[in-house]
């Protein structure tokens, strides 16, 4: 049977906008209950059992049998391996797309992610140092779903802040277990490695790698076995179960977000060919059927030809069915008074992901505020981003960019405050401190500036 996509159309001026825009927004990120306790049955049992538990967790859901989690890691060689076996243009790709993600994230690293400092009037030193997580970990979805390219994003910043160990987790489930959907029990001497996947690492600068996959990865890496060591932070998406144990984790390790399904948003004055932005808009849909597209435009007529494009194209899609569903379900045409109100209602949206499809991007950017990347101008397809662009592509979702960024260099650095009060200075502060601290009571904390002020006794020379 033949997919059909026809995503809900709307209209600003229509009289019931308001409620049906909600409507075709609305997602719930609530976990299932049923996943959110096997899930913290799994973190328990991981934490107690440490290696043992991961194994019995990788045998049952990726069919993958092991004596031991050692014979679960990717050695170096291995990873350069599947590197020199991708085809020569692959290859190439593959280190230009790593190359451009580097040049990025060093110009990112420069322009916030230095230690500074400056003296005030009185000589004392008031700074930030900024220094790197010592080790993290990246989970990577593995077997048919492979993407190299979160690899590259993933582990590149890390690379780049200066972290010293990148610990990449990648499920290889063997076909017909429970992690592809299969009955389960099914057992193999190697499971459904991607090459490219590997070969990503590889060139990316991974430290070490598992074949180790869901709830029992995100456990391992938090509490650390004999073998998986504990790490400081946690980035990567995954399935629900992987999104459940980053949140359950949180606190024990950070982590860098809890990501929804993918959105695309595009703003569009008419001029961009109609084709150009059905494919955007089938961009995301391919990922899944709770991605969300959606076009924002002031010209009806436009809009009547990208539906009359998404009809031409929808069946030259491999993923047509997906597309469909994700378009029907939660895909919307919404005809707006004038650019400045559909980028008024992108704010209000907050997108992953918005497309500026203009001939005067750089009019209309000033007055977005709210997106997890802005892609200017007609050319500048987010299929680019994902990829090779160089910006990160792990973006905050559903709504969530509001108040979150891209991953970045930043994500994996911390920063520590730099206070060194001469003598002078403690004169002017001490007061300042003890008038402060007497008032809310705290006597030690006043008296411990009070001892600093006039007359300070010589400092002891240490032996």
């Amino acid at each position: 049977m033949r997919s059909t996509a026809q995503p809900l159309r709307l209209s600003t001026a229509a009289a019931g906008f308001e409620a049906e825009f909600a409507a075709r927004l609305h997602w719930s990120a609530e976990t299932d209950v049923a996943i959110e306790q096997r899930v913290a049955d799994i973190l328990v049992d991981v934490k107690q059992r440490g290696d043992a538990a991961v194994l019995e967790y990788t045998a049952r859901f990726d069919g993958l049998e092991r004596s031991s989690v050692q014979n679960l890691e990717l050695t170096q060689a291995e990873l350069k391996i599947a590197f020199e076996r991708l085809p020569k243009a692959q290859r190439a790709a593959l280190e230009a797309a790593a190359h451009r993600v580097r040049q990025y994230h060093v110009a990112q690293k420069k322009a916030s992610g230095e230690s500074w400092s400056y003296r005030d009037e009185d000589g004392s030193l008031l700074g930030q140092k900024v220094t790197p997580l010592d080790r993290v970990g990246i989970y990577v979805p593995g077997g048919k779903a492979a993407y190299p390219s979160s690899v590259l994003m993933n582990a590149i910043p890390a690379h780049v802040a200066g972290v010293q160990e990148i610990i990449m987790m990648v499920p290889t489930p063997v076909r017909g277990s429970l992690a592809t959907g299969g009955s389960g029990g099914a057992t193999a001497t190697q499971g459904e490695r991607n090459e490219l996947v590997l070969a990503a690492a590889y060139v990316a600068g991974v430290t070490r790698a598992f074949t180790i996959g869901g709830a029992q990865a995100v456990a391992a890496l938090a509490y650390g076995t004999a073998t998986v060591p504990r790490v400081d932070k946690i980035t990567g998406p995954g399935n629900a179960y992987v999104a459940s144990a980053k949140k359950h984790v949180f606190g024990t390790v950070g982590i860098d977000m809890i990501a929804g399904p993918s959105e695309i948003l595009v703003l569009a004055d008419g001029s961009t060919p109609a084709e150009w932005v059905a494919m955007d808009l089938f961009s995301q849909a391919e990922h899944d059927e709770l991605a969300q597209s959606i076009l924002l435009c002031p010209d009806a007529d436009y809009i009547d030809l990208v539906q009359a494009e998404i009809d031409r194209l929808l069946p030259t899609m491999p993923r047509a069915a997906i597309i469909a569903k994700s378009l029907n379900d939660r895909g919307a045409l919404i005809h707006t008074r004038s650019m400045e109100e559909a980028c008024a209602i992108s704010n209000r949206i907050a997108p992953e992901h918005l497309e500026v499809s203009s001939t005067e991007p750089h009019r209309w950017e000033p007055l977005l505020k709210h997106a997890g990347a802005i892609f200017l101008g007609a050319y500048t397809s987010e299929s680019l981003g994902d990829y090779c662009a160089g910006p990160n592509h792990v973006l905050p979702t559903s709504g969530t960019a509001r108040f979150s960024s891209p991953l970045g260099v930043y994500d994996f650095q911390k920063r520590s405050s730099l206070i060194e009060v001469s003598a002078a200075g403690a004169q002017t502060l001490g007061a300042i401190a003890a008038e402060l601290a007497y008032g809310e009571g705290l006597h030690a904390h006043a008296r411990a500036a009070e001892l600093r002020l006039t007359d300070v006794p010589p400092m002891r020379t240490p032996e």
